[in-house]
Parts: C-alpha cells; sequence; structure tokens
C-alpha cells in the first residue's frame, strides 16, 4: 500500500508522521463508581449513573448523603476536567466535566482523570469513528447487558497530536458544539411559542387584528364530507406517480389516484390522534384512512388540519374502539367539534401565521441538520489529521 505524503501507517490508519499513539491508560488514570447502590436520600449529594452521560443532562439525578459520598470519594473525587465513560449497558460514551462538580457515581461509569493530553480532544476524539471499533475490539464479546472493563479500556488507543494542535482540534470542535447547543434551544423556545400560539389562536383567546366577530361551533360532519379508501398496501410503488396515505406519518407512493381535491388524511388505527396529513392534489388513501374533504364553502382546509392537529388526539382517545388495535369509526370524527372564526378570511390569516411558524421552525431544524453533518465531516478530517489546524 503506498502512503500519503507526510503520513504513516499505524495500528489504529493512516496518520500524520508527527501525530503518535498512545493507549488511553497511558493518558489518564482509569477509576469505576461504587459497586454497591448506595442509599438515596431526598436531598444531598448528586449521583450519577449512565442515563446522565448518554442524555448530556446532569440535573435530575438521585442524591446521596454527603457522608457516604465523603466515604466513597476517600480515594479519588470527580474534578473538572475529568471525562465520565459508559462503560456497560451503553458503552464508549464520554462527557468532558467541563463544570465545577461535586458529585459521585455508579460502577456503570468510569472515570478518566486525563494527565498526558488535553482532556477536551480526548473527549472529542471519543466521538470519532476509530474510538468506537476501540471500545468494540476491547468490549466484552458476549456480556449481556454490554459491558467494558477497567483494564481493556485502559488499552483502548488513540491517535495523539501535538499538543497545540491537540488544543485547536478541540476549540474547533466545541464552537461547532456550541453552535449546535444553540440551535437545540432555539427550537425549543420556538417549538414552544408554535404551541402557545396554536392554542391561543384556534380557541380564539387571542384574536389577530380587524376581525372580531363571534365564532361558531360546528360538527366536522356538517362542514366536510368524510370517508376512508379502498386501496391495500401492496398497491404502492416505489417512487409511484401520487401520494398514497397509509397508517403511518410516511407517505407511500402509487401509481393512481382517487381524490384531485384538498384534503386532510387521518389513519383509523394505529397511532390514533397523532398523525394528520395536508394536500391538495391528486392522491390515493388506504382503507383504513379517513379521507376528509369537499369542505363547506366559508371553511378553510388549511384551518381544518392546523385544529384537529391541536385538538383532535384527545377526543379521538376517549371514542376509540378496543379491538387488536386501537381504531377510530366514522361518527367519531363526524361529531367531532370544531371551534370556527365565522369569516374564511379569519381562519386564512391564522393558518397563514401559523404556516410561517411552522416554515421558520423547519429552516432552524435543517440548519441544525447541516450543522450536525458539518461536525461529522470536520471530525473526520480533523481526527485524522487530514486537515491540519496547525
Amino acid at each position: 500500500m503506498e502512503l500519503s505524503h507526510g503520513f504513516k501507517q499505524t495500528d489504529i490508519g493512516l496518520l500524520p508522521n508527527d501525530w503518535s499513539v498512545s493507549q488511553l491508560g497511558d493518558l489518564a488514570k482509569v477509576h469505576d463508581g461504587t459497586h454497591q447502590t448506595p442509599r438515596y436520600v431526598l436531598d444531598g449529594v448528586p449521583f450519577y449513573s449512565v442515563e446522565h452521560v448518554t442524555r448530556r443532562d446532569f440535573r435530575d439525578t438521585k442524591f446521596i448523603s454527603v457522608d457516604e459520598h465523603k466515604f466513597l470519594t476517600r480515594k479519588y473525587k470527580m474534578q473538572k476536567g475529568d471525562i465520565l465513560m459508559t462503560r456497560i449497558g451503553s458503552i464508549g460514551d464520554c462527557c468532558l466535566i467541563d463544570w465545577e462538580v461535586d458529585a459521585s457515581f455508579y460502577v456503570s461509569l468510569a472515570l478518566l482523570k486525563i494527565h498526558g493530553a488535553h482532556a477536551p480532544y480526548v473527549a472529542h476524539y471519543s466521538n470519532s469513528t476509530v474510538f468506537k471499533q476501540e471500545v468494540e475490539l476491547h468490549s466484552l464479546p458476549s456480556a449481556i447487558p454490554r459491558k467494558i472493563n477497567l483494564g481493556p479500556i485502559s488499552e483502548i488507543r488513540i491517535a495523539i497530536p501535538p499538543e497545540i494542535e491537540q488544543r485547536a482540534i478541540a476549540t474547533a470542535l466545541s464552537d461547532v458544539d456550541a453552535l449546535i447547543c444553540g440551535l437545540e434551544k432555539l427550537i425549543t423556545k420556538k417549538h414552544d411559542l408554535k404551541q402557545a400560539a396554536m392554542q391561543q389562536l384556534l380557541t380564539g383567546q387571542i384574536r389577530l387584528p380587524g376581525f372580531s366577530e363571534e365564532w361558531v361551533n360546528k360538527a366536522l360532519g356538517d362542514i366536510t364530507n368524510i370517508k376512508t379508501g379502498s386501496r391495500n398496501n401492496e398497491d404502492k410503488v416505489e417512487d409511484g406517480f401520487y401520494p398514497f396515505f397509509v397508517r403511518s406519518a410516511h407517505v407511500e407512493r402509487i401509481n393512481s389516484y382517487s381524490h384531485e381535491c384538498e384534503a386532510i388524511l387521518v389513519p383509523g388505527e394505529g397511532q390514533i390522534g397523532e398523525i394528520f396529513h395536508y394536500i391538495n392534489g391528486r392522491f390515493d388513501v388506504h382503507q383504513r384512512v379517513y379521507a376528509i374533504t369537499q369542505f363547506v364553502e366559508g371553511v378553510s382546509g388549511k384551518y381544518i388540519h392546523l385544529y384537529m392537529s391541536q385538538h383532535f388526539g384527545a377526543w379521538a382517545m376517549q371514542n376509540t374502539v378496543k379491538a387488536t388495535v386501537d381504531s377510530l369509526r366514522l361518527p367519531t370524527f363526524q361529531t367531532f367539534q370544531v371551534q370556527l372564526p365565522p369569516t374564511i378570511e379569519e381562519q386564512a390569516a391564522i393558518a397563514q401565521m401559523l404556516s410561517d411558524l411552522d416554515a421558520e421552525l423547519l429552516a432552524i431544524e435543517l440548519r441544525l441538520s447541516k450543522t450536525r453533518e458539518l461536525k461529522q465531516g470536520m471530525m473526520q478530517e480533523l481526527l485524522t489529521g487530514r486537515t491540519r489546524l496547525v
């Protein structure tokens, strides 16, 4: 095999000539947590376990007494700059302790006290494909649940750049992590804003400017036509010409169409009250999916779609038929009460405002997805030395 200029072959792949390969035990002291389930108290010292590392959330914990914490940490203590690694059940997930910490932890975690490398670099490297492969290689092959012992953890091999490059790589990846975290928080905020807006706008608690007439209640069966489709799952065609609505959130394709209109599609069984599709065009429908069509004059299909997505679920669960799976019958749809603004202009305005919020949320989610892809690409380049920052 011909080597790229400036690279050498190592046990974990091609690396730059000025990089080295070290075992984790040469870079860190490796400890595990208490092997005994502690006695929990209502308030005291936080006690960490696997789910806190995998969720990256250390706020909701159980607590142990101060005295028990002092006993468990008499030989070594978790500190800022250490790394927690999952080793039972979920294995190889690592989290840098980058805050001032006073906590104990369970045997399902390993504590890595880094001394021979830049700890944030090691934490980022733990997300690499090579590190995950090393964890699998050193884990117990037949253990249930999955497990990796302390000795094999120490034998995990890691690519080590010069220290200045370790710090540069960690800074670059941490900057992307901060951007991802910010986008996740923004999505949560925008989602909460959308839910509040739906609750207020779809009940008339808040009125848009220019509208003041009294709302009315209408039964869904009085303002629409409701019936199930006639197709079966086996009728679907990969890359078919038209959308085919089945009993799932995923829309299949088909080469036929039974409808060419505005419609709301709701499965009659399965995920009751959770799936609501909207379409205006040609489509076909599964025999256990309800097609809501033929909206009477003065009624907006988009508004009805939004109203059902907010309120129909609770009604459906109250009226579900208990059989092999939960299912809905036609009267449940026909008798569902819709709070309706009296003019189609107000309905359309509400639908447009909520659609704008949806579009904004979707744009941020797309940006988050692309940023995550960017980070994966950066890791592949930076953690193998293909791209050098120094």
